[in-house]
């Protein structure tokens, strides 16, 4: 891809040839707070929830219900949790 010169060209110029030959696969850091991230890998952290939105297939949606109806909790819940654990894992990794 020729160098875009303006953000429209750069736009357009992904539409058409797509981003992923553009990622780079370096792994990205960022820092916590130390006490947040120790409230976090301990589950303390009980704060007002937030609303946001995520665009998923029809399909997972009913898997995801399925799978919170055999655990006997609501989909957003399980969702959450799940969330939580995938953070956890990450922060642990490091």
């Amino acid at each position: 891809m020729s160098k875009p010169k303006t953000p429209e060209d750069l736009a357009a110029a992904y539409d058409r040839e797509g981003v992923l030959g553009h990622l780079e696969g370096a792994r990205v850091t960022f820092a916590l707070d130390e006490e947040l991230r120790a409230q976090i890998l301990k589950g303390a952290r009980r704060r007002k929830l937030k609303n946001v939105s995520i665009k998923l297939d029809p399909a997972q949606i009913a898997a995801l219900r399925k799978i919170a109806t055999q655990k006997a909790m609501p989909y957003q819940t399980l969702i959450r949790s799940w969330l939580a654990e995938g953070i956890r894992r990450e922060l642990l990794a490091k």
